[in-house]
This record gives C-alpha cells, sequence and structure tokens, in this order.
C-alpha cells in the first residue's frame, strides 16, 4: 500500500479538537503523523493542498442503497461510487429493500459488497417490516447489523416498538425510528400549510411527526434503551428532543439537509424531487432545526438518500414515490445553508457529519487521530460551483438541488488509506464544471461496477 502525505492542508477533526494547518503522513492505511511538517520519504506520493481542508472521511447514517431488489435505481456498486464522490467513507444502508434486510444472509449480502468504502447494514425491526414479529435481532447483530429499522414503514404498535427497543439494547444497538403517524398522514404528500393550500397538494401535518416522537422517546425512557430519531422535520420534534435529552433519555436524532436548506414553499413548482417523506415544512420549522444543529439537541446530518428511476418521478407530483438522492450533496449544501451562513462553523459541520453518527453507530471513524484507520475527506469549503444533473454518479438523479450554486467540493476521498476519488485538474480555459474526475491509487479497485 502506497504511503500518502497531505501536505499544507487545513486539518479539522472535531474528535481532537483540532483546526489548523498542518501535514497528514498516512502509512499502511492509518494516519501515521500529524505536525506542522513532515518530511516526505522515496516512497510517499506527496500532494500539496494548498490550505483545502482535511477532514474525517464523512459517515452518512442513512442511506438506501435499494440492493436487492431495486438495481436499476442503485446498487450498492453504484451507491458506493456516489458516496466517494461526495467524501462519504462510511455509511448505513436502511433495510426497505426488496426482499426486507430481515435475515443474516441479507445482512452479510449488504456488509460485503462494496470494495470502496465500509457500508453498514441496518436489519430490519420486524419480519418483512410488516411491524408485527420480531426479527432475530441477536443474530442480526451477530451478522453485523449496526441498528435496527422499519425506516419507510413506521412501527405502528406501541408494545411491538417497547419490545424492540429492549431486545435491541441487549445486543447493544439503537432503533432507529421513521417516526410518522400514519393515520395522521392520511393520503398528505405536502406540508399542511399555505403552500399545499395553494398548490392544491394533499395535505399532511407536523403533529403526525410529532405524536411519534413523543410516543418513541417516552418508550426510551420507560425501558432505558437507545433510541434514534431519523429525518426530524419540525420544530415539535426538535422541542420534544431536547427536552427528553435534559431528562436524560438516551435519545438522538438526525435531520437531512433538504430540511435546513428548503421550505415548503418549494413545492408550490410541482417538482417531484421535493416530493419526500416526511414532507418539506415551513420556514418557523426550518429554522427551529437550525437552531437545533447548532445547540447540540441534533446529532447529526444524514442525507436520506432515496434514489427513484426517472419514469417513478417523471409523474404528477401526488403519484411520485417520496425521495430524493443526497449521498453526493451532502457536504456542499452543508457548507452552503449552515457554515458559510453562520448557523454553525466548519468544525460543527464536521462532527455532524462524520464523528457523531460514527459514535452513534458505534463504528470505526470519525476521526484524525494518530493510528486511526485512514478515512479522509479533502474538499475547498470556498469553491462556488453549480450543481448539474451530469455530474452525480448515483444511478439516480432525483435531487432537488440541480442548478443550484453551491460551496465546497470533494477534491480527494480516502478510504482505508487508498485513494478512491480524486478530482483533477480542469484544463486551462475550461468552465468550473469541466474538471476531471478519476480514480487513483486504487489498485486492483476499480471505480466503476
Amino acid at each position: 500500500m502506497r504511503n500518502i502525505l497531505l501536505r499544507g492542508g487545513r486539518v479539522v477533526d472535531p474528535s481532537q479538537d483540532l483546526d489548523s494547518r498542518l501535514d497528514l503522513l498516512i502509512s499502511d492505511g492509518t494516519i501515521a503523523e500529524i505536525a506542522e511538517s513532515i518530511e516526505a520519504g522515496s516512497d510517499v506520493r506527496e500532494i500539496d493542498l494548498g490550505g483545502a481542508v482535511v477532514a474525517p472521511g464523512l459517515v452518512d447514517m442513512h442511506v438506501h442503497l435499494r440492493d436487492p431488489g431495486r438495481e436499476d435505481e442503485e446498487t450498492i456498486a453504484s451507491g458506493s461510487e456516489a458516496a466517494v464522490h461526495g467524501g462519504v467513507t462510511a455509511l448505513a444502508a436502511m433495510p426497505n429493500t426488496e426482499p426486507a434486510i430481515d435475515t443474516p444472509s441479507w445482512v452479510e449480502y449488504v456488509r460485503t459488497r462494496s470494495h470502496l468504502i465500509d457500508v453498514h447494514p441496518i436489519a430490519a425491526i420486524t419480519v418483512g417490516r410488516r411491524g408485527e414479529t420480531l426479527t432475530e435481532m441477536a443474530e442480526l447483530a451477530a451478522a453485523g447489523a449496526v441498528a435496527f429499522s422499519d425506516d419507510g414503514s413506521p412501527v405502528a404498535s406501541a408494545r411491538v416498538m417497547r419490545r424492540a427497543l429492549e431486545y435491541a439494547d441487549m445486543v447493544g444497538r439503537p432503533v432507529v425510528s421513521h417516526c410518522e403517524d400514519l393515520d395522521l398522514v392520511g393520503d398528505g404528500v405536502a406540508n399542511e400549510g399555505l403552500a399545499s393550500t395553494i398548490s392544491g397538494l394533499r395535505p399532511s401535518p407536523a403533529a403526525a411527526e410529532d405524536v411519534a416522537v413523543a410516543r418513541d422517546v417516552i418508550l426510551a425512557g420507560a425501558t432505558g434503551a437507545r433510541v434514534h430519531i431519523a429525518h426530524v422535520s419540525t420544530r415539535g420534534s426538535v422541542q420534544i428532543v431536547r427536552r427528553a435529552k435534559a431528562d436524560g433519555i438516551r435519545v438522538t436524532c438526525e435531520t437531512c439537509p433538504h430540511y435546513f436548506a428548503l421550505t415548503d414553499d418549494a413545492v408550490r413548482s410541482y417538482d417531484t424531487s421535493l416530493r419526500i417523506n416526511p414532507p418539506l415544512r415551513s420556514e418557523e420549522d426550518v429554522a427551529a432545526i437550525r437552531t437545533g444543529l447548532a445547540d447540540g439537541t441534533i446529532d447529526a446530518i444524514a442525507s436520506d438518500h432515496a434514489p427513484h428511476s426517472l419514469e417513478e418521478k417523471q409523474v404528477e407530483f401526488d403519484a411520485a414515490p417520496p425521495g430524493a438522492i443526497g449521498l453526493e450533496t451532502l457536504l456542499p449544501v452543508t457548507i452552503t445553508h449552515l457554515v458559510e451562513t453562520g448557523v454553525i462553523g466548519l468544525a460543527r459541520a464536521i462532527e455532524l457529519l462524520s464523528a457523531s453518527p460514527a459514535r452513534i453507530l458505534r463504528i470505526e471513524g470519525g476521526t484524525l487521530a494518530r493510528g486511526a484507520r485512514a478515512d479522509v475527506t479533502v474538499f475547498d469549503p470556498a469553491r462556488s460551483w453549480t450543481l448539474e444533473r451530469a455530474w452525480f454518479r448515483s444511478k439516480s438523479k432525483n435531487s432537488p438541488f440541480i442548478g443550484a450554486t453551491l460551496l465546497g467540493r470533494v477534491a480527494i476521498t480516502i478510504s482505508k488509506g487508498r485513494i478512491v476519488f480524486e478530482e483533477g485538474p480542469a484544463p486551462e480555459g475550461a468552465p468550473d464544471n469541466a474538471h476531471e474526475e478519476r480514480a487513483a491509487d486504487v489498485g486492483e479497485l476499480p471505480l466503476r461496477a
């Protein structure tokens, strides 16, 4: 394995309270040294970063890879390629596949099919994600499941959820809860408010999320187990989690870039990339999400990467399946809408995108400490660029941010000590988006499946 010296970067590592211009040496797949100046040996590839940010590899704890079952939308291989394009070196794959990830063999299938990054399976809470019979959680955990979730199909029964929390805690795993009361959601497709009224889209109230979050927080308190609330989108949910943490309940939560970057007013365009679950919320909800990210109530930012084919999304808004891709835009949307606007600092952003999700899932990553595995993301936070459909490596292109001007773009992704993505220099006189992207130093590891 070739050694790599990243010279002259701004090393930002919240796990060590580190933010300084330093050199970083990678040797034999691990972080060997961080210092103001490191001498390079003859067997070292030296890369002058010119002040670009060097951060722990991003950890996306909420991703839908559609494999097995819908490989036309995404595969584990194509999703991994999209991940490294976005600086993600580890991800957690949700079990709402066809069939569901509810047996040890399917957990093993997901865990072993990526050659670029760590893909950590999240196994189903209930058999077939039907909300009735608990899966064999001990066997699934032993096979490599890092958490349990029926994501996309909220567990309606409080009794089943209580048992799930108890059994998951016995095997040291959190339950990741998709919190929506489907009776309240009904056939709603857009947030209940002025935008849904003007656009004529069927409304879904914010209370549908709040009620479900409150129930699961209460159950976590009653059992002493860990619960993680997925894709928090409402002011009420933020308030419930904040109070629960103050009361010592073992609750963590995540939000997604679209919930702090967009409001429900956007659905008046009828762009089906904006048809997501939970739906985009009001300005007041967005403000609460941003406050929760700043004050520590919200623990992580995840993409909720949900690929869909063009044919599925090229229909009326009400008929479109919910979901948008986000693996590749996770970092730039965060920088553009949180860091550049002063909501949070860069170190806090990296903590939310890397150290904190790794800690919640208890997986390797989220640090550049000496001796740690070398999962590294290098990016220029000041680079302005326009997102174009052709830029994506995901099989699907259903992004709500196409056409947007964003800040921050990944230049190098290093996974397990190997460069798995590197953006080459643009030809002289070429436009900003004409940068050639290439793989380097990956040995026998091809970037394309």
